[in-house]
């Protein structure tokens, strides 16, 4: 067995349920003190967060990841227990194995060996892990930057482990995100009994043909990066629970997803535009989970196109669909950031599996992107 699938598999035998770590980062960071590496716990409101680093001058190569995973879900559901890794078929099965352990084991052996390899290596080469990815990422590497970014801590390239792959390991890489800006909406009437409506105001009426509109605009056109601005009511909460009242108020959320075709201000304005047209009392609370990014061609890009084509995987596809990850955090400190992780296929599901020999081959992909990014 490879040394990145034993370091997976000891990784998944952890069940490290978002927010908690169990001692995933304790095994990283002693190994990676036993290389040489200087390794520093940057943790916050219960959240584990390691910033290990070798060398001192030059360009600053960041390898991120997270060592939290989402929970189970029924366990009678999964073939063998989730923090019981399998082996079956060249297929490791385990909670977090493809998202995102087994990435994780793939950035700290290839970390390990490019040091050994080049002890007096030009630049800095480090690995940045959270175990408060999957959770609310508020006290994991958003924190972890904000104190970067106090110190003056660069980050000049960024490789995030997130499953990336659709089919095949390396057939799609992420240069870039989309960005989420949520609506926390309350609309206010004047709560009643259904049979005297005109002694009430219904907020759930009120509020419908504001809606309708706001679901029907077309907010920008997207551009050659990022498909159009998107806009999806995720909740809705109104009323007392009994058939003859007329709710008080009712309660909206809602989700934008959108690329550098639209601001945050812009979709924010729009939005209230509408809502002050139709005539409504309401309050709305903002909360911007993380800006759109995209890392243009340039260095890292192109040693990981080169990394990719040295390995005989020859048609990769460039994109910035999918959700969001810690990279729109990263994006802060001006990086470059490609994303490059194991096939997604079964991420957050039960059965999760990677492919093992995926896992020895984005070890060597890690390594080759340094040494490309690093030593030219």
């Amino acid at each position: 067995m490879s040394d990145i699938a034993a370091l997976t598999i000891d990784l998944c035998r952890r069940a490290s349920v978002t927010p908690d770590d169990a001692g995933c980062q304790d095994l990283i960071a002693s190994r990676l003190q036993h290389a040489g590496f200087v390794v520093e716990p940057i943790d916050a409101g219960g959240v584990r967060n390691l910033w290990a680093w070798h060398g001192s001058v030059g360009p600053v190569l960041t390898f991120l990841g997270h060592t939290d995973v989402v929970p189970t879900g029924d366990l009678s559901a999964w073939t063998s227990p989730p923090f019981e890794p399998q082996l079956r078929d060249g297929l490791l099965y385990a909670r977090g194995a493809a998202d995102m352990k087994g990435s994780v084991a793939a950035m700290v052996v290839a970390l390990e060996r490019f040091v050994a390899a080049h002890p007096a290596h030009p630049g800095v080469i480090g690995l940045l892990l959270t175990s408060d990815e999957e959770g609310e990422a508020v006290h994991g590497i958003r924190h972890v930057v904000d104190e970067f970014l106090r110190r003056g801590q660069r980050i000049d390239h960024c490789v995030v482990g997130e499953p990336s792959s659709e089919h095949t390991l390396g057939d799609r890489i992420r240069i870039g995100r989309r960005g989420s800006l949520h609506g926390h909406l309350r609309v206010r009437g004047v709560q009643g009994h259904v049979a005297f409506p005109e002694k009430a105001l219904n907020p759930i009426h009120a509020a419908a043909p504001a809606l309708a509109e706001l679901a029907a605009m077309r907010w920008d056109e997207g551009n050659a990066h990022f498909p159009p601005t998107g806009f999806q009511i995720s909740n809705m909460h109104g009323g007392t629970g009994a058939y003859n009242v007329i709710p008080g108020e009712v309660r909206i959320d809602f989700n934008f997803r959108f690329g550098t075709a639209s601001s945050t201000e812009s979709l924010m304005q729009r939005t209230e535009a509408v809502l002050a047209r139709h005539g409504l009392d309401y309050r709305i609370v903002w909360e911007i989970s993380g800006a759109p990014f995209l890392t243009a061609d340039g260095p890292l890009r192109d040693a990981t196109h080169a990394a990719l084509q040295a390995h005989g995987i020859a048609h990769t596809v460039a994109d910035t669909g999918g959700g969001t990850s810690d990279g729109r955090f990263i994006a802060a400190l001006g990086s470059q950031i490609v994303e490059l992780g194991p096939v997604n296929a079964t991420i957050h599901k039960v059965d999760e599996h990677v492919r093992l020999a995926d896992l020895d081959m984005l070890g060597a992909l890690y390594q080759g992107i340094a040494e490309r990014v690093l030593l030219g």
